[in-house]
């Protein structure tokens, strides 16, 4: 019997085509290492405005975050994204493990853009390699 890949969501700003770039990188390299992933962008779409919202939430999460084993989020830049942040909370609360990613500065110097709550809540890698690691370990 084959054995079923963990299933890992991808959590991250969407609004340019640089933040989705990043997130589709980081689904290659779950795919390499033989995880199945949901990647919101590609499986719901983005939302473009009110009439969309309903499609996107069921989607993202009622639908995506069904027997997830991770959820990885990327935190770069000023601030995390408000869906992000949800998605965030939303795996904490059921228990669903989290990793985030942060490769623009040390998580020490972004204390005040990240929040001391996110910070507590996950582990957070500053590298690819970083993930690949932690991805390797806790999930094979």
């Amino acid at each position: 019997m084959k054995k079923k890949s963990k299933k890992i969501y991808l959590a991250g700003k969407l609004e340019t085509k640089n933040e989705r770039e990043q997130l589709e990188e980081i689904d290659k390299i779950c795919k390499l290492l033989g995880f199945e992933t949901f990647l919101p962008h590609r499986e719901i779409g983005i939302c473009k405005g009110i009439d969309d919202v309903k499609r996107v939430f069921e989607g993202d999460i009622i639908k995506g975050m069904k027997k997830v084993d991770l959820v990885i989020a990327i935190l770069d830049g000023l601030h995390v994204g408000a869906g992000t942040a949800w998605e965030l909370g939303y795996a904490y609360a059921k228990k669903i493990p989290t990793v985030g990613l942060k490769t623009d500065e040390p998580v020490e110097e972004a204390i005040e853009y990240l929040s001391s709550i996110l910070i507590g809540s996950m582990p957070i890698v500053k590298s690819v390699e970083e993930l690949k690691e932690f991805l390797i370990k806790r999930l094979s």
